[in-house]
């Protein structure tokens, strides 16, 4: 299977292990580039008797995926395009009635046969989190990685099955102090919280998910599928109705003010390299 063409991905097969680094400068946006292109991934590798694993890293060292691009939020034709986009670069995969282009994608990386693992050592917001939360397993490094749903402080909700997800990770009470507090979590809390596996020391976050993927790869190969398979008979698929309440609040929200209010965000800073490094501290001064 061939994976060359994806741009905004640097994918490598070995062993059974496809590593998947996101290389998007300058932010790794989730945009019109980035989700096309996971998309497609994700539409292929499904198929690939070659991979057994597939492990998500980030080229940028300060973020995984910073969120989804505010051109969303500014421009009209923004999310209708990168949807376009999306659906064009995985034409056979079908999105459920009342899901946008987004909760796909979370619904379409979850239910893939192989093991998706998670690798955070830097700032996953909004849509990045969303993408990093749907993954089978998430590893994230101490004193390094941040999550968050700040999308509350931009007169939204999270829409691309933020509200879903954490719920059914974290539980109800913490799903709603993270998304309507939208602090950004550090790993320590973040394992606490449920939101990932384990919280590891920078330095052997690399070596602990690359033995862990191996030794999975490892694996008679239907021994993976099937053991998915039995997890998710005991925790079932999110059902597409919860999706479609999330999707219709998104939109709900959408207005003048939203748009007006990202467009300050923007000039103070947000969707820059500065800026996002304190995103919630600009976001909360508006």
């Amino acid at each position: 299977m061939s994976y060359d063409d994806l741009s905004a991905l640097t994918i490598d097969v070995t062993d059974g292990v496809a590593t998947v680094t996101i290389d998007h400068p300058p932010l790794n946006l989730m945009d019109a580039s980035l989700l096309p292109s996971l998309r497609a991934f994700i539409a292929r590798v499904r198929d690939d008797a070659d991979v057994r694993v597939i492990v998500f890293e980030s080229a940028d060292p300060e973020f995984f995926i910073a969120h989804g691009d505010m051109a969303y939020l500014t421009d009209p034709d923004a999310l209708p395009e990168a949807t376009r986009a999306a659906i064009a670069a995985a034409p056979d995969a079908t999105i459920p009635e009342g899901m946008n282009i987004l909760q796909a994608l979370s619904d379409e990386v979850r239910s893939l046969p192989q093991i998706t693992i998670g690798k955070l050592a830097g700032f996953a917001r909004g849509a990045g989190n969303e993408f990093f939360m749907s993954l089978d397993m998430r590893f994230a490094a101490i004193g390094k990685s941040g999550q968050g749903q700040p999308e509350v402080l931009m007169g939204i909700l999270p829409g691309g099955g933020g509200t879903v997800t954490m719920t059914r990770l974290a539980g109800r009470a913490r799903a709603l102090e993270l998304i309507l507090g939208a602090e950004l979590v550090g790993a320590e809390l973040a394992e606490r919280y449920g939101l990932i596996n384990r919280a590891l020391p920078a330095g052997e976050l690399d070596a602990f998910v690359g033995s862990l993927a191996r030794r999975i790869a490892g694996l008679r190969p239907d021994v993976i599928p099937i053991t998915k398979a039995a997890v998710d008979a005991i925790a079932p698929p999110i059902p597409h109705a919860a999706y479609a309440v999330e999707n219709e609040g998104l939109y709900a929200a959408f207005g003048d003010d939203v748009t007006e209010l990202a467009h300050k965000l923007l000039a103070a800073g947000i969707q820059t390299r500065e800026g996002e490094r304190e995103h919630e501290r600009i976001a909360n001064s508006m």
